[in-house]
């Protein structure tokens, strides 16, 4: 377990990074949304997050539960099966103010296992 867990965090810390790599450019959420390439990329990298999550242990999951998996979890359904009905301003909320927490939390998820 310790050693695919461990990939999986690797996993999610190289998506949350590709996420921030393709957003750098843009200031707001219209320019985001209209360059289709970048945003594209980052919805990817969304569904990457989610589908990683769904990897991890439960237990492990339980135990770190500080971090929202569930949501994280849904928010990669609603990206896969609802992609057309995705809201870019809320899109830009989860990069601009949920995805630094969660990459931090990972980040300490990295160290305890070394």
């Amino acid at each position: 377990m310790f050693r695919n867990t461990s990939l999986n965090l690797n996993a999610l810390m190289e998506a949350i990074e590709k996420i921030e790599l393709y957003t750098a450019a843009f200031s707001n959420a219209d320019d985001f949304y209209h360059e289709q390439k970048s945003f594209d990329a980052s919805m990817m990298q969304f569904v990457v997050i989610g589908e990683v999550v769904t990897r991890l242990d439960d237990n492990y999951k339980k135990q770190h539960n500080e971090i929202p998996w569930q949501k994280i979890k849904d928010f990669r359904n609603i990206i896969a099966h609802d992609y057309f009905g995705i809201d870019a301003d809320e899109i830009w909320d989860i990069i601009n103010h949920k995805l630094l927490p969660l990459k931090k939390a990972i980040y300490r998820l990295q160290s305890e296992m070394e």
